[in-house]
């Protein structure tokens, strides 16, 4: 048995242990394990940590904002407002007894001037050109393609160009 363990045990201290073991004819190790019984047990994490005087871990407030992280954070960001603005529209629908023309009629009656309109077209526009612009950078990305630092940068900056002109072309339509 023990020349069976010496093979399959990869660490050279636990195989010397072993060896002893068997050197020593000792056919029973036994370990007995006590648990430690805590003093304080209705203290809670933060009143431990004061009592050990271990400080707070850095949270992100100590890191430098990086491209990859504020882009991560935005495609977050529009997926989320795509998604209030789908659920939006879509409970609007079935909940209102009025058309798609009744709000573009509202619209219509604002009399917005044309850049005014484009503007709000764009803001409307921007969330889906970016989220589908980055979604394309994330399918690039599995694929095993774009992933050294240096193409990760220039992507994400080649991302926000042509995020920036689909919204500008759909703010157009």
């Amino acid at each position: 048995m023990y020349a069976l363990t010496r093979s399959l045990v990869r660490s050279p201290a636990l195989r010397q242990g072993l060896q002893m073991a068997q050197a020593q004819n000792v056919r029973d190790v036994t370990m007995k394990v006590v648990p430690a019984a805590s003093t304080m047990k209705d203290e809670s994490f933060f009143d431990k940590n004061g009592r050990l005087k271990r400080e707070m871990s850095p949270h992100l407030t100590i890191y430098k904002p990086q491209l990859t992280s504020l882009l991560s954070v935005t495609h977050r960001g529009t997926g989320m407002v795509l998604t209030a603005g789908v659920w939006g529209l879509g409970l609007a629908a079935l909940t209102s007894p009025q058309d798609i023309a009744n709000y573009a009629s509202v619209i219509e009656g604002l009399h917005l001037s044309a850049g005014s309109l484009s503007v709000l077209k764009f803001m409307l526009a921007y969330p889906l050109a970016y989220h589908t612009a980055n979604g394309v950078r994330h399918l690039l990305w599995d694929t095993g393609r774009l992933l050294k630092i240096k193409e990760v940068y220039s992507s994400g900056y080649a991302m926000i160009g042509v995020s920036f002109v689909l919204a500008a072309i759909l703010a157009m339509l």
